[in-house]
């Protein structure tokens, strides 16, 4: 099977030779090459200048037998064109200069556009599509909700009591801001797709935080609303959340072609919760990097295990690669992969 089609196949739950992997954060943390750029330009740096990004996201493809590549950039990105001041602290991550948290603010925000705004991306994708032809390449963006919690909380949290607030309290200003973060990251991908990205990933990290109650009325709409938009591109698109158990079953409604799962809940029961008709990424957890490679096989075939047939299954880790994850495990689980992943079409 062409390594081009594999990826694409899966997430669309066609037949594939063997189950495709690929890792979130592949291009990054680990990887002695992106240390080393690391130590001479921010990630922000990095992530805006195609040049960069493209040696850090092909950086993993020349080490390892992946599936697919991901596209180095972050989900905050697109503050740019907003109009946010914004920096990302190591050991911290995005921190919002001045928090959004009347309805004023919300409404003077920039009129993003993603071309003008957030182009090196398109360069970066194009850029890689250059210099390695024979693999897919993957372009993601923040989940709305995510990215208006960055937005109303000024930085990460564990328990967002400022974006809890707002949806809860005001929750016509926290709707207009899901309103314009549902444009905003339809443009984005768009704009992905047509710079030559093969599929299309919305990370939505701290939608576990919601009450099922609240993600069926303020979350789910706008999702179904961002990936029918995205129908037009022609590209499988995956959803991921993570610590969100209790909503996989309506996450699996939000019109995705592929839900992402994190570790915590087997694929098995997820697919017997979500159906057969959506594809599943994933779960790995990811600290099983950090043991080695006979744990690393053995706790693979586990995941590959809870779907015997394979078909519409992307193996993924269950988030991102750890910074203090082992070279020699990440080859390991890609092997097992290959190895135990068998799916039986020409």
């Amino acid at each position: 099977m062409n390594r081009r089609d594999r990826l694409g196949r899966a997430l669309r739950g066609e037949p594939v030779d063997v189950v495709p992997v690929w890792l979130m954060r592949q291009a990054g943390r680990h990887l002695p090459g992106y240390r080393a750029l690391r130590e001479r330009h921010g990630i922000l740096e990095i992530a805006r200048t195609p040049a960069l990004a493209v040696e850090v996201t092909t950086e993993p493809l020349a080490r390892y037998d992946l599936d697919a590549a991901v596209v180095f950039a972050d989900i905050t990105l697109p503050f740019f064109g907003l109009g946010v001041d914004f920096q990302i602290d190591p050991g911290v991550g995005p921190v919002v200069a001045v928090p959004l948290r009347a309805r004023a603010q919300v409404e003077s925000l920039g009129a993003f556009e993603a071309t003008r705004d957030a182009g090196f991306v398109g360069d970066a994708i194009r850029g890689f599509r250059e210099r390695r032809p024979d693999r897919p390449i993957v372009g993601f963006a923040g989940a709305p909700f995510t990215l208006a919690s960055y937005l109303v909380e000024g930085r990460p949290s564990r328990e967002f009591v400022e974006t809890r607030r707002m949806l809860l309290g005001d929750p016509s200003t926290f709707g207009r801001l899901l309103d314009r973060l549902t444009d905003v990251t339809i443009d984005y991908l768009t704009m992905q797709a047509r710079a030559g990205a093969d599929a299309l990933q919305l990370f939505d990290t701290w939608v576990g935080q919601l009450s099922r109650r609240t993600f069926e009325s303020m979350v789910l709409p706008r999702l179904r609303t961002v990936f029918d938009a995205l129908r037009s591109t022609g590209r499988p698109t995956i959803y991921f959340s993570t610590g969100s158990a209790h909503l996989l079953d309506l996450a699996g409604t939000s019109h995705a072609s592929a839900l992402g799962v994190d570790w915590r809940v087997p694929l098995g029961s997820v697919r017997r919760s979500v159906g057969p008709e959506i594809a599943l990424q994933g779960n790995l957890d990811p600290m099983t990097l950090l043991t080695d490679a006979a744990t690393v096989r053995r706790m693979a075939r586990e995941v590959l295990d809870e779907l015997p047939d394979h078909r519409g299954h992307v193996f993924n880790l269950g988030h991102g690669v750890p910074p203090d994850a082992k070279p020699e495990c990440v080859e390991a689980l890609v092997t097992a992969v290959h190895e135990f992943g068998a799916g039986g079409a020409a």
